[in-house]
């Protein structure tokens, strides 16, 4: 009888613990439904990778940190790297298989191609963002559009008088980007040196070395005889732009929006994001898609640089 009792004692007591048991598992599982609900409702989203490295074009480089910055305040779980370089090393980090995107300012060469298909990967292009230089002048200067080898010259300082360009018998003063601005290295292959093509020119002594588009900005619309180059998100009308020209025999371009997708304005470029294949985290295409859509391209607008739509 005693053993009896004992036995019904035990049997109430695993109910008693199983009861309680499943209440408490069903009430955290509860719990733990209710926090993805609000994790969900919240916009909140949990990568599967939350590390991401990205190297290469420094003409990017300030660009994708503001991208970086912007991103990471909305998914602060998520662990960014972004660095400079060049374009080169971003494309060759790309294949060595140490980075997950490259910055460049260039297309991926041909060879470059090959190296990376020997690696097993299919490099994937993306334009994330269009540079144009708008060159300015003060809006008392009569000059109104030069060709890329005039302006080569008056950079390089081989041409150092406005007489010689159509404009008055006054000096020119020269105002650049400094050395440590991306598009300074652009302005000085592309225009000065005339595409690479004349790589022993550059820019001459005596220019004003600026920080930043606005001083170059201030500096031409206070001074009669200043001609610099600023990003055409930064162009008002304290300044005049002037029209450029491939060549003598060209049509004069002014810098827009238009003209730069359209290709004809002859100082700008593409901007490109490569990826190792087609295959892409759901890290990587979340920070692509923020890249290339309303905010990322919001600001680029911002930083200097055209938007691809």
């Amino acid at each position: 009888m005693r053993n009896s009792k004992r036995s019904q004692l035990a049997i109430s007591l695993v109910l008693a613990i199983f009861v309680l048991s499943s209440f408490v598992l069903f009430g955290c599982e509860h719990d733990r439904e209710i926090e993805r609900s609000e994790t969900t409702e919240s916009g909140t989203v949990h990568f599967k990778d939350n590390e991401l490295t990205i190297q290469g074009s420094d003409t990017l480089l300030e660009l994708s940190q503001r991208w970086v910055e912007v991103f990471s305040e909305e998914h602060p779980e998520v662990l960014i790297s972004v660095s400079g370089g060049g374009s080169g090393v971003g494309i060759a980090a790309l294949i060595n298989k140490t980075i997950d995107f490259a910055n460049a300012s260039r297309k991926i060469k041909e060879n470059e191609i090959q190296q990376a298909k020997k690696s097993g990967l299919a490099p994937q292009e993306y334009i994330v963002a269009y540079d144009c230089i708008s060159i300015i002048v003060n809006k008392k200067n009569p000059v109104d559009e030069l060709t890329i080898e005039q302006l080569s010259k008056i950079f390089s300082g081989e041409v150092t008088n406005w007489s010689e360009v159509g404009g008055s018998n006054a000096d020119i003063i020269v105002a650049s980007r400094d050395s440590s601005s991306g598009t300074y290295a652009y302005f000085k292959e592309e225009v000065v040196q005339m595409g690479g093509t004349i790589t022993d020119r550059d820019y001459t002594q005596n220019a004003l070395f600026l920080s930043s588009n606005i001083t170059i900005r201030e500096e031409v619309s206070s001074d009669e005889d200043a001609v610099g180059y600023i990003g055409l998100s930064y162009l008002d009308d304290t300044v005049k732009a002037i029209k450029v020209k491939e060549d003598k025999s060209s049509e004069s371009v002014e810098p827009s929006i238009e003209n730069v997708k359209d290709g004809s304005y002859p100082i700008s470029r593409p901007l490109y994001m490569y990826a190792p294949d087609k295959d892409l985290t759901d890290l990587e295409q979340s920070f692509l898609d923020f890249v290339t859509g309303e905010k990322g391209q919001a600001i680029a607008l911002e930083v200097g640089f055209v938007p691809i739509s």
